[in-house]
């Protein structure tokens, strides 16, 4: 997995027209996932740790994981194919008897929020990552602006 896989962070959070851009990468590089304003929102949470009077879907999920034994160990954006990015979500579950690891499709943006709130590493696949356009500029011009919330 190590070569075919390139470690990412949330490298910024960019409210927009149509909905919210993700800002993704590392030193070397960083792309935008466009995602609905309230998956940006929800994300946006989880990075800042922010208390919550309810759980949201996610915090859900979490909870329905913990209950079974289940951790997320990874996510991986995959691919982008017809302009939508594609992702795995890597799960694994250990009792007394076995270890057993499961690989979900799943949007980007759920899995960017479940690694988010667990604090569990976020990759990209070493094509897609040869693929993206570079927006380390942007990102940049808007950390200078103050216009984006960023990590």
């Amino acid at each position: 997995m190590k070569n075919d896989v390139v470690p990412v962070q949330i490298r910024g959070i960019l409210p927009a027209n149509s909905g919210c851009a993700l800002f993704v990468g590392n030193d070397e590089k960083v792309f935008v996932i466009n995602v609905e304003p309230n998956m940006g929102a929800i994300i946006g949470m989880f990075l800042r740790e922010t208390p919550k009077e309810r759980p949201l879907t996610h915090d859900l999920m979490q909870n329905v994981f913990k209950g079974f034994g289940i951790t997320v160990e990874r996510v991986i954006i995959t691919e982008l194919r017809n302009s939508t990015y594609f992702a795995r979500l890597i799960l694994q579950q250990q009792n007394e008897l076995a270890r057993k690891v499961v690989e979900i499709d799943a949007r980007p943006s759920d899995c960017l929020a479940l690694a988010t709130a667990q604090k569990r590493p976020i990759y990209v696949s070493s094509a897609l990552f040869e693929q993206v356009e570079d927006m380390s500029e942007v990102l940049d011009r808007i950390n200078e602006t103050g216009t984006g919330e960023t990590e």
